[in-house]
């Protein structure tokens, strides 16, 4: 599982975060300000930063650059109580991929930290469950060795599936990664999991878990 360095000067925040992201399988390491962030980036690199804001000292926007600085391209997620554009402008600026807004929800912090860790895994894996095949890098699906033309969208929401296999996806989490820079409503999710099981065929490896959304066993 992917190793996360959380940065926020607030002793709470950070024993919450600590428990919730190690419950998911993640594991945790922790900086109380920008400084200790800077110290612990030194010591080794983890897979993503979830990076306050406002802090004592050196605060988030001046680590984001200096890790940039140095060349690092491991995903940043902002949080911050700063909501306004211009804040998120200079997020963005600074060198962040994404930005969260204080108080958030937990289960969307999950989900915008798999959509930033899927976007940086190591060129040539492959998902497998059951007879299905899927290469991220290059979209590439196959089926009993057949090849299967999918769009982005189909092909991101299968990733989604086959990632999370044994476990429902929400239609909300599926809008979250699919759908992010969208307004799309959720029923665009159900449509696009019929085009899935028209596309891979039988015997249908998509789920439909009433009430909940969708699930490969």
């Amino acid at each position: 599982m992917a190793e996360l360095l959380i940065v926020d000067d607030d002793p709470a925040i950070r024993r919450m975060l600590r428990r919730m992201l190690a419950a998911e399988g993640y594991e945790v390491r922790t900086a109380a300000d920008g400084g200790d962030a800077l110290v612990e980036l030194e010591r080794s690199l983890p897979d993503a930063v979830v990076l306050d804001v406002v802090m004592p000292g050196i605060d988030g926007l001046h680590v984001a650059a200096r890790m940039r600085a140095k060349g690092l391209t491991l995903p940043i997620l902002f949080l911050t109580a700063r909501d306004a554009v211009s804040d998120r402008v200079s997020g963005f600026d600074a060198g962040g991929d994404d930005y969260l807004v204080k108080p958030f929800a937990p289960a969307e912090l999950l989900v915008r930290l798999r959509a930033l860790l899927r976007r940086t895994r190591p060129p040539g894996e492959e998902f497998v469950r059951h007879d299905v095949r899927l290469d991220p890098s290059s979209r590439r699906v196959r089926r009993r060795g057949h090849e299967i033309s999918l769009t982005a969208r189909e092909s991101d929401l299968l990733e989604l599936l086959l990632r999370e296999a044994g476990r429902t996806v929400t239609r909300a989490e599926a809008l979250q990664v699919v759908w992010a820079e969208s307004d799309a409503l959720p029923n665009v999710v159900d449509r696009y999991v019929a085009y899935l099981r028209r596309k891979l065929g039988e015997p249908p490896v998509i789920e439909t878990v009433r009430g909940a959304g969708f699930r490969i066993a």
